[in-house]
């Protein structure tokens, strides 16, 4: 869907240059058709060394070039783009938003009547194509535009498309969940360094772990508890351990940090709403 698009970048920060390098990979189009802008010249620079796309420091200049329109910019400016690229940007463009706790309708109002948009919730394993992403469409966005950004994050992870009201729970768990696994990758490290294992090697270990149970779980038909069952022999050093975790009480304060997470993000869309209104 998306080989006879043009394809823009507002913000070539890491996550932008993710979603680049896997539509490139994935081969949904080519560097002849995608443009990036970037405020920082060494940055615009770095990008068409390493990918060969063209970069600019005008965002103008990629809305003129461009069919589709990623805005990756931090949230705080999303408010300045908008206003900069409202006369510039149609009906004709999608413009799609991985700026995190900016709602739709933020966006929508600060666009001309008709403008179709996308809101994205991406994290960071984008980084090395292992994204958990969900996203919601806009009131004039239609079932091609889904499916294009479905492909693209798709090219670098996994996505699902959602309603919005679904998206502060997905950035509560997706969106802030990585630093809360590096927190119980790192904890692991710990305890083998404790135990007397080499730091480096306790941090392979503990993050290969991760990853291989992670694994499982999403190429496996088994239930997560049946695969937590198959580990936990009747009097062996698991239940042990899992008997410390539930004193230390791991589940309940995994689940409250992701409740916490989601309660900041609907926060900052509540922000968001108000500062437009």
């Amino acid at each position: 869907m998306l080989k006879n698009k043009k394809i823009g970048f507002i913000g070539g920060g890491k996550m932008g240059e993710a979603l680049m390098k896997g539509i490139l990979k994935a081969k949904l189009s080519t560097v002849d058709n995608i443009i990036v802008s970037d405020v920082d010249k060494k940055r615009c620079q770095s990008l068409e060394d390493e990918t060969g796309i063209k970069t600019t420091q005008d965002n103008r200049e990629v809305t003129a070039n461009s069919d589709v329109i990623i805005l990756a910019v931090k949230p705080n400016i999303m408010g300045t783009i908008l206003e900069e690229l409202k006369n510039d940007i149609t009906s004709e463009h999608l413009v799609v938003s991985i700026a995190a706790g900016i709602p739709l309708n933020f966006m929508e109002s600060s666009l001309n009547e008709g403008c179709r948009a996308i809101r994205v919730m991406p994290n960071t394993p984008c980084l090395v194509g292992e994204t958990a992403a969900g996203y919601a469409l806009g009131e004039n966005a239609t079932q091609d535009d889904g499916e294009l950004v479905g492909q693209i994050l798709n090219a670098v992870g996994r996505s699902y498309l959602l309603e919005e009201k679904y998206l502060d729970a997905v950035t509560g768990l997706s969106g802030s969940g990585p630093a809360f696994i590096y927190t119980v990758i790192e904890a692991l490290a710990d305890g083998g360094v404790k135990m007397g294992l080499p730091r480096d090697v306790s941090t392979e270990l503990a993050a290969q772990t991760a990853f291989g149970a992670a694994k499982m779980v999403l190429e496996s038909d088994a239930h997560i508890g049946e695969l937590k069952d198959s580990v936990t022999s009747p009097g062996g050093t698991t239940i042990e351990g899992l008997h410390a975790l539930e004193k230390g009480g791991l589940s309940n304060t995994l689940i409250n940090a992701v409740e916490a997470a989601t309660k900041k993000s609907k926060r900052l869309g509540k922000a968001f709403s108000k500062q437009k209104k």
